[in-house]
């Protein structure tokens, strides 16, 4: 897979993506993503993943989004708060 990432979103509803290489996490309220640029983790409320192919990349998902945050590629290590608790334990 390349290192492309796609992102569209139809009325904060539906979502596309491109990139997925794993999920991490997800429930209702958040989806945690690994993806082609990094980390990608979506917040909003009624989430579920809809589609999910790996070998493609592609992931889709419907709820209300609210937010999204990315967090760069560099110090790819465990996932999720990787970054936070390596700058707490300095």
């Amino acid at each position: 897979m390349e290192a492309n990432q796609k992102l569209e979103l139809v009325d904060r509803k539906h979502l596309v993506l491109e990139g997925v290489r794993r999920v991490e996490s997800f429930d209702e309220k958040e989806i945690t993503l690994d993806t082609a640029m990094g980390f990608l983790t979506l917040k909003g409320e009624g989430l579920h993943i809809t589609h999910l192919d790996l070998q493609k990349g592609n992931l889709s998902a419907e709820g209300r989004f609210t937010g999204f945050w990315f967090t760069e590629a560099k110090g790819r290590g465990r996932g999720k708060g990787t970054g936070l608790m390596k700058r707490l334990l300095k």
